[in-house]
Parts: C-alpha cells; structure tokens; sequence
C-alpha cells in the first residue's frame, strides 16, 4: 500500500469503490470500501493523487481528503466516460477514473468550498421557488377558466387574477368570482403570496452579496447582466484561468455552435446547450431584455445586436439574435472577470 502514487475513487450513497496503482501504472489496490471506514483507509495511504466524479457529493469527500494530505482532482463525469472499458460497474468505473486523472492533458473541476457551495444553494432555491410560483399561478389560471374567468398571458396578468380572487369582484364592483370559488383556492392565494416573500428575502441576500463584490458590480456594468446573474457567475466560476479564452468560456456555457466538421469542411449547428444550464439561461434572458430595450442607447453591443437583428429573415430572429447575443455577453463577462476594468457604454464614433 505503500507505493500507491495514484487513486481512482468511485464514490456512491454506502458502497465506495477504490483501484490505486503505484508510479509505474500496475495495480496494488482493488477492493469496496463501506462510507464509515473509507477516511480510515485513505489515512493509511501515503500522500497521493485522488480521482473523483465531479457529481454529488464530491466536493465533500474531496474537503475530507485535502485535510488527509492527498491532492483531489475532480473530473467531469463525461470526461471520464471514453476511459470505461465494456461493461459499467463500480470496478470499471472506478479504473476508468484512475486512468483519466494521471492524462496530461485532462481538464479538472476546482474544489469548491462550503461557503461558496452556500451561495449556489441559494440560487437552486431560489429557482425552485420561483418554479413551484409558476405552477401555483398556472393553476390558478385554470380553475378560474371552468368559471370563465381568463386573462392574457404573462406574469402580470397572471397576478391580475390573483387579485381579482382575494377581491372577489372587478373594478366596476360586478361579483365575478363566487365565494365558494375564492375559498377553495384561497390556499392557492396564501401560497403564492408566501413564495413572494421568500424569493424577496432571498434578493435582497443577493444583492447584498453583490454589493461586497468588486467583480460583480463591474459585471453589472454590462447590458443585461443584474445582480442576480453577477452574483451567479462569480459564484459558479471560481477560477477564470480553466479558460484559455472568451470561446471556451462561452462554450463552458454552451452557447458556441455543435460543431460536425471533417474534411476539411466547417459544418456548424446550433448551440450546444452544455455547461452551466442556469447560467446559460440567465444570460438568454438578460439578452432578450437587452434587445427589448435596446432603443436610445448608442454603445457599441446594443448597436452589433440591432443590426444583427436587422439583417436576419428568419422566423426565430429574435431568440436567434438574442442567444447570439447572449454568447458576446458571456465573452465580455471573461474580459472584464481576467482583465479588470468596466463595461464601456459610450456611443460608438460615427
């Protein structure tokens, strides 16, 4: 056991699957090891190099082994994929894992801290809530529909109803929605309002957050970017030098074309919607805020992304600009995190 130099640890709810192998590559160790004695087992391990799934959990155990003296890398469950060899199990999994660390070229996820994994809690639940709001409001659209009673789409409309509920009549006074009606979805109401207050508190917990932040106010300084998306990038990305560029940030984000070229011949199609799935979304909608509002401001990105919007003639333009949009956004969010500095939003020179 003591020439063990490199670890590939399968980690699992009980059951923890170790394969270590000494400097030359041949195996010394295999075996299943139980939760509770798995710490004991890497304490007996001379300082070495640890391989684990970035997947639940991971950064935990990884914390747990730091503090032993060995040296973590996390790796991306898909980058360890073209290392199992023919049937999956906990053993193979486990060598596959083994083989991918000690690859020179093997890209690593950064060890999180509890602290910052607080932080992205917080965004997860905030998402959630603001789910389970959706679903309420949508619900609350549909028992009022078998009474007649509809209202447009959007949020706003949405509350309209909600309050013509609580109400129980219109402006004018006319009784639109019976009582019986308002008391079988008054819960609905109370939930709603609940969520509300939640999603509030934990905005303003952002935005204090924000405020400390000297990387997320520059962040702010971009088109489309608020307190809620800043926060989540500095969150989520915890160290910029992973990126060799603004490209491979914005493909980390999966906002780059899919790419299906050999021959020489350059076959591009749409994005590849991999990476960060809320971060990903939260620029999206930044940027189409940014379109929407684009009028009246002469800077040099709403001016790109008029004129990227005049020339398509297509049916999907705007989500089309929009996501385009959203990856320059993504590419200025690197400069700014690397290079310091703010957004610049004068008119551009005519």
């Amino acid at each position: 056991m003591s020439s063990v130099t490199i670890v590939g640890l399968d980690i699992a709810k009980n059951v923890f699957q170790v394969h270590g192998v000494d400097a030359g590559g041949a195996l010394v160790v295999a075996k299943a090891v139980r939760r509770g004695q798995l710490l004991s087992f890497f304490a007996s391990l001379p300082p070495c190099v640890v391989g684990i799934e970035a997947c639940s959990s991971a950064h935990h155990w990884a914390r747990s082994l730091i503090a032993l003296g060995h040296q973590v890398k996390l790796i991306p469950p898909a980058y360890v994929k073209p290392y199992v060899r023919r049937n999956k199990n906990d053993a193979v999994d486990a060598a596959a894992i083994c083989e991918a660390v000690g690859r020179p070229n093997m890209r690593f996820v950064p060890v999180r801290s509890v602290e910052n994994q607080a932080q992205l809690m917080r965004h997860r639940a905030r998402e959630l809530l603001s789910g389970h709001r959706t679903r309420m409001l949508n619900a609350l659209r549909g028992h009022l529909g078998e009474i007649g009673v509809v209202a447009s789409q959007g949020v706003q409309n949405a509350y309209a109803l909600k309050r013509l509920l609580a109400d129980g009549c219109d402006d004018n006074g006319e009784v639109i929605v019976p009582d019986c009606v308002r008391q079988a979805l008054a819960p609905l109401v109370h939930q709603i309002d609940a969520i509300d207050a939640e999603i509030a508190a934990i905005d303003e917990e952002i935005k204090t957050l924000v405020k400390a932040d000297e990387i997320a106010r520059r962040l702010m300084t971009i088109p489309g970017v608020g307190p809620l998306t800043a926060q989540a990038i500095v969150a989520t990305v915890r160290e910029t030098s992973a990126f060799a560029s603004g490209r491979e940030f914005a493909a980390f984000l999966g906002l780059t074309p899919r790419q299906s070229s050999t021959g020489g011949k350059e076959r591009l199609g749409r994005i590849t919607k991999m990476g960060d799935r809320y971060l990903r979304k939260l620029l999206v909608v930044g940027a189409c805020a940014t379109l929407c509002h684009r009028k009246g401001h002469n800077d040099a990105l709403r001016m790109w992304a008029d004129r990227l919007l005049a020339r398509k003639a297509v049916k999907y333009k705007f989500k089309l600009t929009a996501v385009a949009l959203a990856n320059k956004v993504a590419r200025i969010v690197f400069a700014l995190m690397t290079r310091g500095g703010e957004y610049n939003e004068l008119p551009i020179a005519a």
